[in-house]
């Protein structure tokens, strides 16, 4: 029976250890694939570029328009590209506890998004402080902020982020009073690459929420949405305030 658990554990520690390898060899696949689609695309744009100036006397201003259509698509694939990347090293990579005051890195977050000043942005005063992964609940609160501005009707919107103490738990919610999200699309705007409006009609990878929700699921919480057409969005999120490392330890 002993020697029966001893080949199980040899077994299991086997399988570790391939799942590790594993995973290494997807980061620097990953690693590598962004960088040899990446140098072709500089190289488009910056040829897009020297073709403009060269021919910018004759140029029309259709010709123009095109001109930074195509850069505009090659920036949106380089953000698609670092998107993927992003979403990948997610669950592979461990992100070490910071003391974060919320509040302070919410305004922060708010101040590299810069929303035009008829843009409101409320914060609750009851924002809590807490050892958590920082940059990763920045990453959460900066797609979810900047998705709401991105997809509003009006220069003149509000988004406000609120929060309740759970216990175990913190529930976030960011809420805006935009045109709202049909019920129908409530679990596509969750799937890569997936996005509700023509790319060209608003500037959008479709990597951005599906990563909000691979890192609050990869912390051991959930995301929902709640909206109606016409009725705004309001995103609800569970993050814990012990991190599976910190519970293993």
């Amino acid at each position: 029976m002993k020697n029966e658990e001893e080949q199980k554990l040899r077994d299991y520690e086997k399988k570790i250890a391939e799942l590790e390898k594993a995973n290494g060899e997807l980061t620097q696949f990953a690693y590598i694939v962004s960088h040899d689609l990446k140098a072709p695309l500089r190289a488009i744009n910056n040829l897009s570029q020297w073709i403009e100036e060269d021919i910018s006397e004759v140029m029309t201003e259709d010709a123009r328009k095109q001109m930074a259509l195509l850069r505009g698509r090659v920036d949106r694939m380089e953000k698609m590209i670092s998107g993927i990347l992003e979403y990948s090293r997610i669950g592979r990579m461990a992100v070490p506890d910071e003391i974060v005051n919320v509040s302070d890195l919410l305004h922060e977050t708010i101040d590299s998004i810069t929303p035009v000043e008829e843009f409101k942005i409320e914060i609750g005063t009851d924002m809590p402080t807490f050892a958590t992964p920082r940059i990763r609940l920045a990453q959460v609160f900066a797609n979810l902020i900047g998705n709401a501005i991105k997809h509003h009707d009006r220069k003149d919107g509000m988004v406000e982020i609120t929060v309740h103490d759970n216990g175990d738990t913190f529930e976030f919610c960011v809420a805006d009073d935009g045109p709202g999200i049909e019920p129908e699309y409530h679990d596509k705007v969750f799937e890569i690459f997936q996005t509700l409006h023509a790319r060209d009609e608003v500037d959008s990878t479709g990597v951005g929420l599906t990563l909000v929700k691979k890192i609050i699921e990869e912390h051991g919480g959930n995301i929902t949405l709640e909206s109606a057409a016409g009725e705004g969005a309001i995103f609800r999120f569970i993050w814990p305030k012990v991190t599976r490392e910190q519970d293993k330890s």
